[in-house]
């Protein structure tokens, strides 16, 4: 073959190869480079950054005596959201103990990400839930929002959760009022009946569904403060809420959401407060097994049926509180309320204000009032937008 013809077969098929390559490459940036198959990633700056690149979207403040609160301060304060400084693990994300610049201490809640499933939902609940005030209900002091992130700041309640004073004897709680009275438990359930009762009595119900020890929390003078209800769900005439999945804690639900109903009601909410009287009377844990005279065990609600059949109803109460002074009487009925509020059957129990009545007629007029001074109604339209 003609040399001239070789080295023009041999120039083409060097420039065939090499589009080749280079047409192979480019593919495979473009497959790399492409959005949908790159993760995202976003880089949290240190606290003492203050011109970190966070693109807030939206932040609120809900109390006069709050500025409107931006993320870096939030990140600041909880020193990037250290693990040192975690007071709770909430049902949607951790709780960080924060002071804020001008010197005011909060909580604040970092929401995990199946929190809320839209943005326009959130800021339509937070706006509503921040306007609700009521003695026994832990105040939403306001919100901030930032790509992904939603964090929610709270009021902080001194003596921390009910779950501490009842189940933790470390130094935290170890001071001069604990054991807790049975005077004291009384109170912190009267209190913890009233703010359910009002959220249950709004013009649009709002259903808690995770009512435990761990989201009640003690002030100074223990009166009972319910957290977490604004990742509650509203509900409409029915007194319900469908839901692809199940809330609240095991030892607290219902039976009927054992048998797999997703419909979330106010008689659920009545049922996990019927076992947090249980677990506040008895000092026993409602997810832990309780081992019977005979070696059985059974779970604490079985436990505490078993035992108000045969009588034994003082015998049930903690052995930390204080038998002087002790009316059985009084213990009988606690139990008996108890009890109908862990009615197998939804339909039996009583609603959140026929509970406090119950508890008014047995240990007194609870110290509260019904109308404005310690709440604001909302009105149900409100409600409309972040429903839809």
């Amino acid at each position: 073959m003609d040399s001239t013809v070789q080295a023009l077969l041999a120039a083409t098929a060097s420039f065939i190869v090499v589009t080749l390559i280079y047409g192979l490459i480019s593919l495979l940036c473009k497959l790399t480079t492409n959005p949908k198959n790159q993760t995202r990633r976003r880089t949290i700056p240190e606290p003492n950054n203050h011109s970190s690149s966070f693109n807030v979207d939206a932040s609120a403040s809900f109390d006069s005596s709050l500025d409107q609160i931006s993320m870096n301060e939030l990140i600041a304060a909880t020193g990037n959201f250290a693990s040192d400084g975690i007071i709770g693990d909430g049902s949607f994300g951790l709780v960080y103990k924060a002071r804020l610049s001008h010197g005011v201490t909060v909580a604040v809640k970092k929401l995990s990400e199946d929190a809320f499933q839209g943005l326009r939902e959130f800021h339509a609940e937070m706006e509503t839930l921040g306007k609700i005030r009521h003695r026994n209900l832990v105040k939403i002091l306001g919100y901030c929002v930032s790509g992904d992130d939603r964090i929610l700041i709270y009021e902080f309640i001194e003596r921390g959760s009910l779950d501490q004073w009842l189940q933790d004897t470390s130094p935290v709680v170890s001071d001069v009022s604990w054991p807790l009275s049975w005077e004291t438990r009384i109170k912190i359930i009267k209190g913890v009946a009233l703010g359910l009762s009002f959220l249950h009595g709004l013009e649009t119900p709002i259903i808690h569904r995770d009512i435990k020890a761990s989201n009640v929390l003690l002030d100074s003078e223990f009166e009972a403060h319910i957290a977490d209800f604004g990742l509650a769900r509203r509900v409409k005439a029915l007194h319900s809420h469908v839901s692809t999945q199940v809330a609240g804690t095991m030892g607290y639900m219902p039976p009927e959401y054992k048998a797999g109903v997703t419909l979330a009601t106010l008689m659920a909410d009545v049922y996990s407060f019927g076992i947090l009287m249980l677990e506040v009377a008895t000092g026993r844990r409602p997810n832990w097994p309780v081992k019977m005279e005979d070696g059985k065990e059974v779970g604490l609600i079985e436990w505490a049926r078993i035992m108000v059949t045969q009588g034994r109803h003082v015998e049930m109460i903690d052995r930390t509180v204080s038998r002087d002074g002790l009316k059985e009487t009084e213990v009988r009925e606690f139990l008996r309320i108890a009890s109908l509020c862990t009615s197998e059957i939804a339909r039996e129990r009583p609603s959140m204000e026929d509970v406090v009545t119950l508890l008014d007629s047995i240990f007194g007029q609870c110290d509260h009032d019904h109308g404005h001074d310690h709440s604001i109604e909302i009105d149900s339209t409100i409600f409309a937008e972040s429903s839809n």
